[in-house]
């Protein structure tokens, strides 16, 4: 018997011998267990190439860079997912990982977010990003992961300025609003700057706008220059006023219930990621505001009246009323806005 054991040991020894080329014999490599890879999902209600989707592409670029793939974030662009108000409320849940939408729909869950979208409350583009990506900006940020305890906002993004533009009148100072109908949004907020305008708020879908200015249903209406181009309005409503009268941002939010199941490590990465496509998602939106503005130009009968800063200020005088109705209880955080250089 330990002839045999003898023999059956030699032979092992003489088949690895071989096996290694008949060098010396190296201790195997453990192989590393394979990190699971993690797939979110985002939800957007714009197209592929509009500039909040591709500031959506770039933030899933970085976190699947800097995690080596291990957190793979798929963007479902064209309201794949549902619309603004459904997004938020699958966050909520924990069924959608990551959105991008307008403040608006955010407010019910952290009302402070009320005073970053009152008209005539920024002087420019740059008094607003100094707001927002300020001590203001992270506070309301952090309000929304507090007040909502299912929300995390991640960052901001840009969605422009928002202006006036009619059929037949042609738009110089605000004495020409007197009268005159405009599409706007079925918003309170919204509907209320026309009023202290002096013209009357329409509510119709975004879809019926374009027949409405054709058919005289409506005098005018407002949005900004990218969808004042996109969706043709500057060819039945060629009379633009630069009023800029409302800057909503928009906010990349994220579910609780997603962030809380990655390490802190990738939460961290998560948050710079955000940050850095904000950056990015702003230079697509300039990009595609000017070049909307070109494809505009080209139609010989638009007329663009630039505002001046006298008569900007009466426009704000007008809607003053507008930032103690819905301002209510952010006297102080109005004030901070204002304030801020």
């Amino acid at each position: 018997m330990k002839k045999l054991i003898a023999l059956s040991l030699a032979t092992v020894f003489i088949v690895a011998g071989c096996n290694t080329g008949g060098g010396t014999q190296q201790a195997a490599t453990p192989t590393a267990p394979a990190q699971e890879t993690i797939t979110l999902r985002l939800a957007e209600i714009h197209s592929a190439d509009f500039p909040t989707t591709l500031g959506n592409f770039e933030f899933a670029r970085l976190v699947g860079e800097r995690t080596d793939g291990r957190i793979n974030i798929e963007v479902f662009p064209g309201g794949q997912l549902g619309d603004e108000t459904a997004v938020v409320q699958e966050l909520v849940m924990g069924t959608i990982d990551f959105a991008r939408v307008s403040v608006s729909p955010v407010t019910g869950f952290s009302p402070g977010l009320n005073a970053i979208m009152l008209p005539f409350i920024y002087r420019d583009s740059d008094h607003m990003w100094a707001v927002l990506n300020g001590p203001i900006g992270q506070q309301l940020l952090d309000e929304v992961a507090v007040e909502s305890g299912s929300l995390v906002g991640l960052t901001w993004y840009d969605a422009g300025a928002r202006h006036f533009y009619t059929s037949e009148a042609l738009l110089e100072t605000m004495d020409d609003f007197a009268g005159l109908r405009f599409r706007m949004q079925d918003a309170p907020l919204m509907q209320g700057i026309v009023t202290a305008l002096g013209g009357h708020p329409v509510s119709m879908g975004m879809g019926d706008v374009h027949q409405a200015l054709a058919t005289g249903m409506v005098d005018g209406a407002e949005n900004n220059i990218p969808s004042y181009e996109s969706w043709s309005h500057y060819e039945v409503a060629p009379h633009l006023i630069l009023t800029g009268h409302s800057r909503v941002p928009e906010i990349l939010m994220a579910s609780r219930a997603t962030l809380d199941r990655l390490s802190e490590e990738d939460q961290a990465i998560v948050m710079q990621a955000a940050y850095e496509a904000q950056l990015y998602q702003r230079q697509r939106w300039i990009e595609r505001e000017a070049s909307s503005l070109e494809i505009v130009l080209q139609n010989p009968n638009v007329t663009i009246t630039e505002v001046s800063p006298a008569e900007w200020q009466r426009f704000a005088d007008a809607v003053q009323h507008l930032h103690v109705e819905f301002g209510a209880g952010h006297e102080a955080l109005i004030q901070q806005i204002i304030d801020t250089p």
